[in-house]
């Protein structure tokens, strides 16, 4: 009697064991399925926001490019031509330009104010570029043009509309003319292509946007 108890009792306990055993392999099932679901979300979410920001960037244009695909063709006359369409869309931020100073692609939605505008410090590039659409010329320079060329040029931009004048310390020459797809380097404010330039360019039919204002935008 004694001996069937004991037998009925051990194989209870092994059944006991059994289903203990079970159930932990049961829970370490769940939590390795647990932390894999874990892992997965966690991955999308930031391989989802990895690619949000990269999309709210490039919709930003923070560091665009874009539209500027090309390169200069010298013509006999010694302007330079951008030899492919140039973008016209409005972005925020800055834009890496392919030339120097730039002569069109993404721009700010702000024009520099060019009515004869001279501005004394740099601008920023994406206004200006802005400017050029509408049909300005821009006349650039740096530190290596005489005081007495910086001068004139001034005197010659303040009485013409659809012009504007500003320092670029980093362009390669010492002073630079530039419109929408163009540009050239003159010897001096002397130079007779200084005119021929401002005759061609100054709403030229070089310009997308042919009459709209030089005036309401930026000043400085």
């Amino acid at each position: 009697m004694g001996s069937a108890k004991n037998k009925a009792s051990a194989s209870r306990k092994a059944r006991i064991e059994e289903m203990r055993r079970a159930e932990q392999a049961r829970e370490r099932r769940n939590r390795i399925l647990t932390i894999t679901a874990s892992v997965v979300i966690v991955g999308g979410l930031v391989a989802g926001g990895t690619y949000l920001i990269s999309s709210q960037s490039e919709d930003d244009s923070s560091s665009s490019s874009a539209g500027q695909k090309g390169k200069f063709v010298t013509g006999e006359d010694g302007v330079r031509t951008w030899n492919t369409k140039l973008t016209q869309t409005h972005v925020n931020g800055d834009v890496k330009y392919a030339m120097n100073p730039p002569v069109g692609g993404d721009h700010n939605q702000v024009w520099m104010n060019c009515d004869g505008d001279v501005y004394t410090d740099e601008i920023k590039k994406v206004n200006a570029v802005h400017s050029l659409e509408h049909g300005a010329v821009w006349v650039t320079y740096n530190s290596k043009a005489s005081d007495a060329d910086v001068k004139a040029l001034a005197d010659k931009v303040e009485k013409t509309p659809y012009s504007l004048m500003s320092p670029v310390e980093d362009q390669k020459d010492p002073i630079m003319l530039s419109a929408w797809g163009a540009q050239r380097t003159v010897t001096s404010a002397k130079d007779p292509n200084v005119n021929k330039f401002f005759e061609k360019y100054v709403q030229g039919e070089q310009t997308p946007e042919k009459g709209a204002a030089c005036t309401g935008g930026l000043d400085k």
